[in-house]
């Protein structure tokens, strides 16, 4: 990881909401300059461009740290509700908001010398950006567009239960300069009101 990362991460941690401010927009603006890279090629196919709102689409970052590293932001950032991750997602996490929409998902790992997808990225590359995510109207038809339009494979056959009863899936996919991005596509749990 970058000195500027290590440093954007750290200040996370701040007990100065302006510090913590500045520290998330690095981040969110990192990982969001590496996904616009990713997948500027997707709003050139319509159908797919409109599940993914390509006029305005709503990205989080998903910012990967190590347990007592979460703790310390849980705690620095007022303790926001914790997301209810699937059992077999070795994961926890929360999701903190920012002035101009900014939107963050902190994540770690139950188990830190386990084989779960957090854990694995923590091992093998540190505190980061572990991915990026978009909102999606249809998880699956947007797989499918996917495979289709752009020859790209989906991490899993099908869209899969996520944080929250959101429906998700991942492709990793190739971004200039960046090596490769993590993309989660989500879909929102069906309301009830």
């Amino acid at each position: 990881m970058n000195d500027l990362m290590q440093r954007a991460i750290e200040g996370m941690t701040s007990s100065d909401p302006e510090v913590r401010v500045v520290s998330a927009t690095e981040i969110y603006r990192t990982g969001r300059a590496m996904a616009e890279h990713a997948i500027y090629p997707w709003w050139s196919e319509a159908k797919l461009a409109d599940l993914l709102d390509s006029r305005a689409p709503k990205v989080n970052v998903g910012l990967a740290v190590t347990p007592e590293r979460f703790q310390k932001l849980h705690e620095a950032n007022g303790s926001p509700r914790m997301a209810e991750v699937p059992p077999d997602q070795d994961a926890m996490e929360f999701e903190l908001h920012f002035p101009g929409g900014m939107t963050m998902d902190v994540l770690t790992t139950r188990d830190p010398s386990g084989s779960g997808a957090i854990a694995k990225f923590l091992q093998r590359f540190g505190e980061g950006i572990q991915q990026v995510e978009l909102l999606c109207k249809d998880v699956d038809r947007a797989t499918q567009l996917l495979k289709e339009n752009f020859g790209l494979s989906a991490v899993y056959p099908a869209g899969r239960d996520g944080a929250d009863g959101t429906r998700v899936n991942f492709f990793l996919v190739s971004a200039p300069d960046a090596g490769k991005v993590l993309i989660e596509l989500y879909e929102p749990a069906a309301r009830l009101d």
